[in-house]
């Protein structure tokens, strides 16, 4: 339900004065964003093909999912090729095992033999750059809306937000819990996740994914964002200045078989 204006503005000006309260850590999800930077040479089809036949299918025999598989939309601008995949977690554990579960698994084994078998001179991609986050409050858990799927123009919107230190990204991390994601909402700014980099390149920051019924819709909504009133009062909050020193963003379209 979208909220009144008025009552975020004030729901706002009550939540930065209080401490936010965090739920037991073991109730938080796990992310990995992981890219497969393709490079010059790259093959995204054979990317997509092992992503597709072969690691989508052993990490749900582990009970992992849903999983996305993006690539970069014709609106994108970050200059670089890449696949993009989005993997939830349930708990460290399942984080810290997955990996030795993989190499356990004979179908696995098998599905993946013609991507494995490469070598440094035929690889399909450049590099892997991976990130691993944990939920934050706000959104607590991985949340795919129903009809989503269905939509064949939807597009995302991957961000990373880089903070100059670790205060300030805890400030970021505050200010989203604070009341950030109600504005999103009230924007139609639909989250599919948000989490708090542990692991990553660009660490300390946050990265979060949202979802749009098409690129008009995605560039409207942001749009509305910037005026919103309640983002107007939150933005200005004096412990909230100079969070971010560095925004990337990735305009982003699903692979056909993509759960998210």
């Amino acid at each position: 339900m979208i909220r009144p204006v008025h009552f975020l503005i004030g729901m706002l000006l009550a939540a930065v004065a209080l401490p936010t309260v965090s739920p037991a850590a073991d109730s938080l999800q796990q992310y990995e964003v992981r890219s497969y930077i393709l490079g010059e040479k790259g093959d995204a089809e054979a990317v997509s093909d092992y992503l597709r036949d072969a690691l989508i299918p052993a990490l749900k025999r582990q009970g992992i999912g849903p999983i996305g598989v993006f690539k970069n939309s014709e609106a994108d601008t970050s200059g670089v090729s890449r696949v993009i995949m989005v993997i939830p977690f349930d708990s460290a554990e399942q984080v810290a095992t997955s990996q030795s579960k993989l190499q356990a698994d004979t179908q696995y084994q098998s599905d993946a033999k013609s991507y494995l078998s490469g070598g440094p001179k035929d690889s399909p991609y450049q590099r892997i750059s991976s990130e691993l986050l944990v939920a934050m409050d706000c959104w607590p858990k991985l949340k795919v809306a129903d009809g989503t799927l269905q939509n064949d123009d939807r597009v995302y919107e991957l961000r990373v937000y880089e903070s100059p230190n670790e205060r300030l990204g805890h400030l970021k991390v505050d200010m989203f819990n604070a009341g950030e994601v109600p504005i999103f909402l009230d924007c139609k700014i639909q989250p599919i996740f948000i989490g708090q980099m542990v692991v990553g390149p660009q660490t300390p920051g946050l990265t979060y994914l949202t979802v749009y019924e098409n690129d008009a819709a995605r560039l409207e909504a942001w749009k509305a964002f910037q005026v919103n009133p309640a983002w107007n009062v939150l933005k200005k909050v004096e412990k909230y200045q100079g969070t971010v020193s560095h925004i990337d963003k990735y305009i982003l379209v699903p692979m056909p078989y993509s759960q998210m």
